[in-house]
């Protein structure tokens, strides 16, 4: 039965981790027009309406515990978002997803049991260090600070993931966070303005945007940690820049150095190693 569980949710962390970074390719070919503000608003307003008409979650009947989950499980899908892509506006997607990554590795670390998982974590991080371009005068400090930041959050939306997914049916819970995600951005939005630019074209990708990163992965996400502990989900989302990469080569055409393709094998062996030992924690 276990081994069942497994086999569906590791399916469902991979291809949410596919429909994520398209997304964020069609999502960064939007910045130009409405800017990194704007892209974010539309795919998490859109995705929650999308959610809400589909899944019409009874709100009524949550409990306070309930609601309080959905509300810091919003706020970690509205800021981590919403700072991801004002990181990826300055720095290519595969190098913003990479630095990112330290908030769900630290996670693992800090959640870990034996001492293999040190191991695979370390390993994930010398691969963040060997991307990142330090020798390079020309990189966006700010933007590497951006990318950071949206990985603690990244880190809060992973533990809450798990704890709301707990007490309630996953589709009522992402459909609520998206709901607090909504409000939280909204302000941030009217402060920017840049939705004004909206056209009937930028609209429909931006609601590309919306299913892609998401009302599918998040919803795909709330399946795995389910079954998956936040640790063993934590290091197997190493894979991220892998996927981001390849997105940003084949989408965006950027291009990035030997070395940071071997950092990104780093990522991904950690993932990899810490998927296949990692037992029952």
């Amino acid at each position: 039965m276990e081994i069942k569980k497994t086999n569906t949710a590791v399916p469902a962390a991979l291809l949410s981790m596919v429909c994520v970074q398209g997304g964020a390719s069609i999502a960064k070919q939007l910045f130009p027009s409405i800017g990194a503000i704007g892209t974010s608003t539309l795919r998490i307003g859109l995705s929650a309406i999308l959610l809400t008409i589909i899944n019409r979650p009874k709100f009524s009947t949550f409990t306070k515990q309930q609601w309080l989950y959905c509300s810091i499980y919003g706020l970690g899908i509205a800021a981590m978002n919403l700072i991801f892509y004002m990181a990826i506006q300055r720095i290519p997607l595969g190098l913003g997803v990479t630095v990112e990554f330290i908030g769900p590795l630290f996670l693992a670390l800090a959640l870990s049991r034996k001492w293999m998982d040190v191991v695979w974590a370390l390993l994930a991080c010398a691969g963040i260090l060997f991307i990142v371009p330090w020798q390079n005068n020309d990189v966006d400090l700010l933007g590497l600070f951006l990318a950071f930041l949206a990985g603690v959050f990244w880190a809060v939306y992973i533990v809450m993931g798990g704890k709301v997914a707990a007490i309630m049916p996953g589709k009522d819970a992402v459909t609520t966070g998206m709901l607090f995600a909504t409000a939280i951005i909204i302000p941030f939005a009217l402060w920017d303005g840049a939705l004004m630019n909206l056209t009937p074209i930028l609209f429909l990708k931006g609601l590309g945007v919306a299913i892609l990163s998401s009302a599918l992965p998040f919803s795909l996400d709330l399946v795995a940690l389910k079954q998956l502990p936040a640790k063993t989900f934590s290091i197997l989302t190493s894979l991220q820049p892998a996927f981001a990469a390849f997105s940003g080569l084949i989408f965006l055409s950027e291009k990035l150095t030997i070395l940071q393709w071997v950092s990104i094998a780093c990522v991904i062996t950690a993932s990899m190693g810490a998927t296949i030992f990692s037992k029952k924690t």
